[in-house]
């Protein structure tokens, strides 16, 4: 079903566009440390939230994407296209319904996470969080077009309006970060503008009658319980995973704030460069979303293993040339933040921690469940997943950062051994096969 050429045609784009979607956070980062620490400290601690919100748009927007990539395997554009309406309705409303419930609880969140912050920190995550909440629909709709367009097989349009997100991104930070001197209310601004550029032109575009899958007159709403069902019954149990997952990154989060403003800098600087690291896999993670659907819709099994395979010997492959390149160079990335020597060592340590875990098991945590999930098997991903958070990345977060006193370093080895606990999970899942007997859409 799938050429070489045309999984390239799928995956590069992917690449480029993941390695752009980091960048607008390291930007943030990087310019707003011009600031001082604090400012980054504030927000890197509102993104833990920020990520546990983004990840409901994203999970809902991998729902529809597997739903329309079974249509389209099966021929039936039609359906493919409800769906995708279907998805947008949904996305807007509920980060609407989050946006405007952050907009005004936001300060009682702050301090019920993470507690007595200094003072100066909590001011830059307050102002912050206010514009990442008006941001939210803006976002949604954004990821449900871009799921939608990967489900064609399309990642070039989404990786073009990337690239126009991320300049329009950097070149805001500049000016109210640098110009204006607005630390993290200026990344914030410049991050909801270019969020609201590209909301506007993937719905334009996806409102084409020519596209394999559009927006079949938006202004009358339509609500089809059985299609907007198929839909959340992918998402709510990956929206359900992702979000304890984003849970556990909190509750770590607010273990490392415990330990200073060195520590949290050093924890955000360290999570960016992680991100960074593994966006080979998590654009080959989505790939295989789209292939491994269509191959689902078309009831072509052996396909689904010959494609997994070959994708899951790629990933590996990739996350070690980012792995090997970055450690290369870590000291000349560390020098773009604006940090002290003990900031600088501490990030070193956690970051290599990552990067040798990274190198065995990564690709076995995170992309090959997508396999799993394109082929409806999502119940056993979220539960799996939810257990071994909780019991490794969080339950040995505390016994290592705290009872054994290795502060972040103890946090980042639990998170090491969560990801060798679900990745075997996932592969003996696989192995047996249990996946080619689930469906959630009509035969």
């Amino acid at each position: 079903m799938f050429s070489n050429k045309d999984l390239r045609k799928l995956i590069i784009p992917l690449v480029i566009e993941q390695l752009l979607a980091v960048t607008i956070g390291m930007a943030d980062t990087v310019m707003v440390s011009s600031c001082g620490e604090a400012a980054v400290s504030g927000i890197s601690l509102v993104d833990s939230i920020n990520f546990l919100l983004i990840t409901l748009f994203s999970s809902l927007a991998t729902g529809g994407a597997v739903i329309a990539s079974q249509y389209i395997g099966r021929g039936d554009h039609k359906s493919a296209s409800l769906a995708a309406k279907q998805l947008f309705y949904a996305s807007l409303a509920l980060s609407a319904v989050l946006g405007v419930i952050a907009v005004f609880f936001r300060k009682p969140v702050l301090n019920m996470i993470f507690g007595s912050i200094e003072a100066d920190v909590m001011a830059h995550a307050q102002i912050y969080f206010l514009l990442s909440a008006i941001s939210y629909p803006f976002l949604a709709v954004y990821n449900a077009g871009a799921a939608l367009f990967r489900s064609m097989g399309d990642s070039r349009t989404t990786m073009l309006i990337s690239i126009l997100m991320n300049t329009i991104n950097i070149v805001g930070n500049a000016i109210l970060i640098y110009g204006f001197q607005m630390a993290a209310a200026g990344a914030a601004t410049a991050s909801l503008v270019s969020r609201a550029v590209g909301a506007i032109i993937i719905t334009v575009l996806l409102l084409n009658p020519r596209r394999i899958i559009f927006y079949d007159k938006l202004h009358k709403p339509e609500i089809h319980l059985s299609m907007l069902k198929s839909i959340l019954q992918i998402g709510v149990p990956n929206g359900l995973e992702n979000s304890i997952f984003q849970i556990g990154k909190i509750l770590v989060a607010s273990i490392v704030s415990g330990f200073g403003t060195i520590s949290i800098t050093a924890n955000a600087v360290a999570g960016n460069l992680a991100s960074l690291q593994v966006i080979p896999g998590m654009a080959l993670g989505m790939a295989m979303i789209t292939v491994v659907g269509q191959c689902i819709g078309a009831k072509d099994y052996e396909a689904v293993k010959k494609y997994t395979k070959k994708l899951m010997l790629i990933t590996y492959g990739v996350v070690w040339a980012m792995t090997l390149l970055m450690l290369l160079f870590s000291k000349q990335i560390l020098s773009f933040y604006s940090l002290s020597e003990e900031t600088t060592t501490m990030t070193m340590e956690v970051f290599i921690v990552h990067g040798i875990c990274a190198v065995i098991v990564w690709p076995l945590a995170f992309a090959l469940p997508n396999a799993l999930r394109a082929a409806n098997d999502v119940r056993f991903t979220m539960i799996v997943s939810l257990l071994s958070m909780w019991i490794f990345r969080i339950g040995f977060s505390y016994v290592l950062a705290i009872y054994f006193n290795m502060g972040i370093l103890g946090t980042w080895i639990a998170m090491c051994i969560d990801w060798f606990c679900r990745g075997a999970c996932f592969v003996i899942r696989f192995a047996r096969g249990k996946w080619k007997n689930i469906s959630f859409i009509d035969n």
